[in-house]
Formats: structure tokens, C-alpha cells, sequence
């Protein structure tokens, strides 16, 4: 059965929780543009605007990781806060159509738009335009889809409202700063998938909006609920192969609280790989860094997943090993004898050859270290050491999805502490996560899956 979703208060922002009749049970990696971090949030300089082509990078390009959508576009503190302090990294944007709630975006521009991109957020431009025409609660137009198709001609108002709602998208996301190479999703609401005319005329409709969207240079996305928009491409994907234009990716609406990308409406290949992301919570409160926002949650698998960005630190050594032992005299394996002559090199205490032995020079610069970091200076290199030392540098904030430099400093630190056991990628993804709500948990600060700057400032104190 379709879930409904409330049409509760005004105060409600999600656009779907404010209009939705119907809503059924539902890049490459911008590291020159994370934000360079400071020792604490607050002295975080503002990021400088990103450019258009990097805005489409980031819309959302490359990306595996939490999002958000609501129907207004937060103010910038909010997305400030949320940044530094939530697990999400995307955010579902409404730029376009006449059936949003939220026409009207106090804080929405090509300034707003630019700035997030260049703060790290990955967005998801949303057009809610004509729906399907037997949707009963959204705005409706006068020359909505004919019920009735032609003998030759096919559902010619439908083809023809697809194409002009794809030229109105597209000029809007121009406006916001949005150019071509973005995504632009297609938000069609649920509808009664056994009304045959409303069914037909609503994929010709979506098929006249992807072709024309394509050709603005746009990749076009697609959401829907999973039992009805979505089931009826998958369903023209599999049983009409080549009749309709198909989006190149799909947002499924599944209200199921799972994290993931799946949903039993369809089968498992239809938009494999990387052309998926699920929206699997509906409306609901959420507060990080005090802020308070009536949100819907998304998880999200678009493109070649979030990449790593290669490490130009120290060449030809290894850094990252799933345990850091206890360096002394008489035990001091040479690899990782090299990665600490590498990164005391990195904190100017080092300045001999790489050569994996435990010798004067080493323990030298390694007391000099652990006394600039307020360690008791030892001739042995101990756990508190390793997590500190690998953890060293701007205290960054990085989560699910992150590719900054900072996220391998994380992932070796978090081995180091014995949080977690696993290959350092430089790619924030589940393991990582899970491994950093461990730490947070037995630090006992507030377990977000976020390495913010209290988590680095706990883990650059060796804790």
C-alpha cells in the first residue's frame, strides 16, 4: 500500500510533506575546494565562490554519501552549522517549476549556490513542475496531459509540455549559476499507476523532458515514488526497451529508514552503476550544530562514487598499515620506522634519509616532536604518539562521501587508536564511518559519523 504522507501545518517545509497527495512508500571530487580547515570551527575562513564548471562538478558529480532535500533553500548559517556538524553532504535544492511550494527563495541564488559548492556541498537541483494528470492535490494547469492519445501522433500536450518544462529547468539552473554537465531531477509525484491514460501520458511527458534536458547539456535525473514514477520507467525499460527516452538516473522515493539503494518496486539492474540515490525517510526534524530543519533524508550512489585524490605525501613509502606498534630500541619494524621519519619530516623535526632504522637522529626528532605536542618526551614512539602524529594537520571537516587530503590522515589515525582496521583510501565510505562513530562513542563526545574539530582535537592529543 501507498504510504501518505501527512498534509500537516504550514510550518512543515519539506515541499513533499507540504504538497504530496501521494506519497507512496516510498564528479570528480572537489578537493581544491573542501575547506582548508583551521584548529577550530570557528576560525574557519570563508571559502572562496566556486566557479560554474565546478558548481557542475559538484551537482553532484562523483558521489557516494548522506543528503537532505527540503523545500526552502536554508540560510547560510544553517548550512554553516549543518556543514560542520551533520552527516550530510548533499543537499536537494528546488530551483524550478510552478508546483513547488516554496516558489519563492528568500536565500536561494547563484551567490548562495556557489558558496555551498565551495564550502564542500554536493547539490541535487530539484524542478517540480506539471505532474501526472490524474495526481488530485498538486497544482494543475490548464492544458494539462490529454487523457485521450492521438491515432499517429501519440500524447502530443504532454511531449510538447515535456520539452518547454525542460527549457524552463534549464534556464532557471543557468540562473542559479548551474550550467550544463549538472544534474537536474525531475520531481514527479506519486500517482495511480493502474490509470492507463494518466500512466501513458506521463511517460511521454518525462521522455519529452529528458531529450530535451540532454540537449540543454544537462544529465537528467528522475524522481518519483518507488510504486509508481519509478516502477513505470523500469517497467518501459524492461518491457519497451528503446521506446523511451530514460533518465540517466534515478531518485526513488522508499520511505523504508534503509540507507541504501534498493527497493523491491524493481530489480536490482535497472540504473546499475551509479546511477541511483534514495530518499528513505520522509519528512521529520533534525538538529545539528543547534539548527533545527524539517527535512527528508537521502542516501546517494551517482556516478563513479566518491575518488580518492592521490596522495603526494612522502613517495615510494607507505603510509598506511592497520596497526602502528610501539617503536623502541628493540623493536621498530623498518616500514613503520619510515613512515615516522617521514612525517617528522613533514613536522620539521626530521631532516635524515628515510631509512627505516631506529637510530639517535630518529629518537632525537622524535622527542622533539612528542615536547612540541606536550608529550612527555620518551625514547620510545607509543599509541598515543602514532594517533597524534598521524593525525596531524588542519582539523578539517570531513564525512561520508569526503576526498580531502584529510580524510587519509583520518582513516590512519583511527587504525592507530584501534578504532577500526582497514586500508586507508582516502575515500570517506562506510567503513571509515563506522570506525569514527567507535572513537567518537568511547571519547564520549557526540557520535555523528563527522570528523569535526573536536574529534580531530581529540585525536591530535594522542586520546
Amino acid at each position: 500500500m501507498p504510504r501518505l504522507r501527512p498534509t500537516s501545518t504550514a510550518a512543515r517545509t519539506s515541499t513533499r510533506a507540504a504538497l504530496a497527495a501521494v506519497a507512496l512508500t516510498l564528479a570528480a571530487p572537489l578537493v581544491a575546494l573542501a575547506p582548508t580547515g583551521a584548529a577550530h570551527a570557528d576560525r574557519t575562513p570563508a571559502p572562496r565562490l566556486a566557479s560554474q564548471q565546478q558548481v557542475a562538478m559538484a551537482t553532484p558529480g562523483d558521489f557516494t554519501g548522506h543528503g537532505f532535500d527540503q523545500c526552502m533553500a536554508p540560510t547560510q548559517s544553517t548550512m554553516d552549522a549543518w556543514w560542520r556538524s551533520s552527516p550530510f553532504t548533499a543537499v536537494g535544492i528546488y530551483i524550478s517549476g510552478d508546483s513547488r511550494a516554496c516558489r519563492t527563495q528568500t536565500n536561494l541564488s547563484a551567490t548562495w549556490v556557489a558558496t555551498q559548492v565551495a564550502r564542500g556541498w554536493r547539490l541535487l537541483p530539484i524542478a517540480l513542475g506539471p505532474q501526472a494528470s490524474c495526481q488530485p492535490r498538486f497544482p494543475r494547469y490548464k492544458d494539462d496531459f490529454t487523457i485521450s492519445p492521438k491515432p499517429a501522433g501519440g500524447y502530443a500536450t504532454a511531449a510538447a509540455q515535456g520539452a518547454a518544462e525542460a527549457d524552463k529547468n534549464a534556464a532557471d539552473a543557468v540562473a542559479y549559476g548551474i550550467g550544463p554537465g549538472a544534474t537536474i531531477w525531475y520531481d514527479l509525484e506519486g500517482f495511480d499507476l493502474t490509470n492507463t491514460a494518466c500512466r501513458e501520458s506521463a511517460l511521454v511527458f518525462v521522455s519529452s523532458w529528458v531529450t530535451r534536458i540532454k540537449q540543454q547539456g544537462y544529465v537528467a535525473g528522475f524522481y518519483s515514488s518507488a510504486s509508481s514514477g519509478i516502477k513505470m520507467l523500469d517497467d518501459a525499460r524492461t518491457q519497451r526497451p528503446g521506446q523511451f527516452a530514460l533518465p540517466d538516473r534515478i531518485w526513488i522515493a522508499r520511505w523504508d529508514g534503509n540507507a541504501d539503494t534498493s527497493t523491491t518496486y524493481i530489480p536490482e539492474d535497472g540504473w546499475r552503476p551509479g546511477g541511483r540515490m534514495k530518499q528513505y525517510k520522509g519528512g521529520h526534524d533534525e538538529t545539528w550544530g543547534g539548527v533545527t530543519i524539517n527535512i527528508d533524508t537521502n542516501f546517494i550512489d551517482l556516478g563513479a562514487g566518491s575518488q580518492p585524490v592521490p596522495e603526494g605525501r612522502c613517495p615510494g613509502t607507505k603510509l598506511g598499515f592497520w596497526k602502528y606498534p610501539t617503536l623502541s630500541a628493540a623493536s621498530a619494524p623498518a616500514t613503520r620506522v619510515k613512515v615516522l621519519q617521514c612525517l617528522l619530516t613533514e613536522q620539521g623535526t626530521y631532516a635524515g634519509a628515510l631509512t627505516g632504522t631506529y637510530d639517535a637522529a630518529t629518537v632525537a626528532a622524535a622527542r622533539a616532536w612528542q615536547a612540541s605536542r606536550k608529550f612527555t618526551p620518551t625514547d620510545t614512539f607509543e599509541k598515543r604518539h602514532w594517533v597524534a602524529l598521524l593525525a596531524a594537520g588542519a582539523r578539517t571537516t570531513v564525512k561520508r562521501g569526503s576526498t580531502d587530503e584529510s580524510v587519509y590522515r583520518l582513516q590512519r589515525a583511527l587504525n592507530a587508536a584501534g578504532a577500526g582496521r582497514f586500508r586507508a583510501t582516502g575515500v570517506f565510505d562506510a567503513k571509515t564511518e563506522a570506525a569514527l562513530r567507535t572513537y567518537q562513542s568511547r571519547l564520549r563526545v557526540p557520535v555523528s559519523g563527522v570528523a569535526t574539530p573536536r574529534t580531530w582535537n581529540k585525536l591530535q592529543r594522542g586520546l
